[in-house]
C-alpha cells in the first residue's frame, strides 16, 4: 500500500557537512519518526508561492522546529536580544503553510516552532524570551500534564508525558479559537488545538522526534498524524 506522503516544510541551513553550498534541511529524527509511522516525508521548498495549490497533494504535513519567528510577525515593536535565526522567507512560507493546513483540513503535526507559528497564524502572540537560563526549556527533560479527551492525549495514550524540549520562547497570548491541550508545571502551554477544525490537527511545544524512537507516547503523535494522513485519502 502507497505510503501517505507527509510535507514537511525544509529549514535553511547555511551549512552542512559534504555540500558545496547552504542547504534546505529537516532533522534525520524527525524524517524518521514519521517513517516509522508509516509515512513517506518529503521535504517542500519555503517559498511563499501557491502555497495552498501546492499543499493540496499532500496527505498530511508536519511542521517543524527551527529558528524564533520575526517579532513583528506577532505585532512586536522591539526585538529581546536573545532573538536568533530569523528568516523572513522562512516564517513567510510557515504562517501559510499553517493557514492553508487548518483552512483545507490537512491533517497537521506542529512541533516546537510549529506550535509557535500556528499561534501567531490565527493572531496569537509569544513571550519573546522566557527569563534565560534555569527558565527557559533548553535541553531540559520535563513532565506535561495532557488534558482528558483531547487529540494529544489519544495519540499519546496518556494524561501525563516526560517530553524533551529545546525553545527560549513560549506562547503568550492565544490565537482565535485555540485551546490549550497540555502544560509545564511552570505553566507554560505545551500543547494546543483547535476544536472545531475541519482536519486532524495537535501541536506540541516540546520535541517528540527526540525519544519517539524509545519512548511509544512520543511515537504515537507521528503515527496519529500519518494514520489521520491516510484516512483523508
Amino acid at each position: 500500500m502507497t505510503r501517505p506522503l507527509i510535507a514537511v516544510p525544509a529549514r535553511f541551513s547555511a551549512t552542512t557537512s559534504a555540500l558545496r553550498y547552504a542547504a534546505e534541511v529537516n532533522a534525520r529524527a524527525l524524517i524518521e519518526a514519521v517513517w516509522r509511522a508509516g509515512g513517506e516525508p518529503a521535504s517542500i521548498h519555503p517559498a511563499d508561492s501557491d502555497v495552498a495549490a501546492r499543499l493540496a497533494r499532500f496527505d498530511g504535513i508536519l511542521l517543524p522546529g527551527g529558528g524564533d519567528l520575526a517579532p513583528h510577525r506577532y505585532g512586536a515593536t522591539d526585538t529581546h536580544a536573545a532573538v536568533y535565526d530569523v528568516d523572513e522567507t522562512q516564517d513567510a512560507f510557515d504562517l501559510d503553510v499553517a493557514r492553508a493546513a487548518l483552512d483545507l483540513g490537512i491533517p497537521l503535526l506542529a512541533i516546537c516552532r510549529g506550535l509557535q507559528v500556528v499561534d501567531v497564524a490565527l493572531g496569537g502572540t509569544l513571550e519573546q524570551d522566557m527569563g534565560g537560563p534555569g527558565r527557559e526549556h533548553r535541553h531540559l527533560v520535563h513532565p506535561v500534564e495532557l488534558r482528558s479527551g483531547t487529540a494529544v492525549e489519544r495519540a499519546t495514550g496518556a494524561q501525563k508525558v516526560e517530553v524533551s524540549c529545546y525553545h527560549h520562547q513560549r506562547v503568550d497570548r492565544l490565537g482565535e479559537g485555540l485551546e490549550v491541550t497540555a502544560r509545564a508545571a511552570d505553566g507554560t502551554v505545551e500543547g494546543l488545538e483547535l476544536p472545531g477544525s475541519p482536519g486532524w490537527f495537535t501541536a506540541v511545544q516540546w520535541h517528540p522526534e527526540d525519544t519517539a524512537h524509545e519512548d511509544p507516547a512520543q511515537q504515537g503523535l507521528f503515527d496519529a498524524l500519518v494514520r489521520a494522513a491516510g484516512d483523508r485519502r
